[in-house]
C-alpha cells in the first residue's frame, strides 16, 4: 500500500475534506460520510499513479450520462408556433415524410440556423 494511501486511512473527516479541495479542486460535499471520502480519494489516487484514466475510458464515461432515446419516441418543438414532430427510428429519426441520420440537420432546417439537435428538443442542456 503506498504512503498516501496509509496516510488516508488515518484522516478524519476535516482532513480528508482539505484532501479533497485539494485533490479535486473543489468543496467535498457537506454530507458525505467518511468512508465515502475515504473511498472516492483512495480510488482516485490508485488511478492517478497507474497513469489515470484512458482517454478512450474518459471518453466512454462522458457518454455514460446521456440519454438514448427509444425508437417509436416521439419529440415534439413548438417552433414559432409551429408544432414539429421527430419520430426516433432504430436508425436515426424521421420528420415530414423523409429519413435523418441526425437531430442537428432536423433543427437546422427547421430553424434555419445551425444547432444542436438534442439541445434544440430540449434532450440536453
Amino acid at each position: 500500500m503506498s504512503i498516501e494511501m496509509t496516510k488516508l486511512l488515518n484522516m478524519n473527516r476535516t482532513d480528508l475534506a482539505k484532501k479533497w479541495a485539494e485533490v479535486f479542486g473543489h468543496p467535498a460535499p457537506n454530507k458525505s460520510r467518511e468512508d465515502l471520502l475515504r473511498q472516492t480519494l483512495g480510488w482516485h489516487l490508485q488511478a492517478y499513479n497507474q497513469g489515470g484514466i484512458s482517454r478512450v475510458d474518459q471518453k466512454r464515461m462522458r457518454g455514460a450520462d446521456t440519454k438514448t432515446l427509444a425508437a417509436g419516441s416521439r419529440l415534439i418543438r413548438v417552433w414559432q408556433g409551429e408544432t414539429h414532430q421527430v419520430m426516433v427510428l432504430d436508425s436515426g429519426f424521421s420528420y415530414a415524410g423523409r429519413h435523418w441520420k441526425s437531430l442537428s440537420a432536423i433543427a437546422r432546417t427547421i430553424t434555419g440556423t445551425a444547432w444542436s439537435g438534442p439541445v434544440f428538443f430540449g434532450i440536453k442542456k
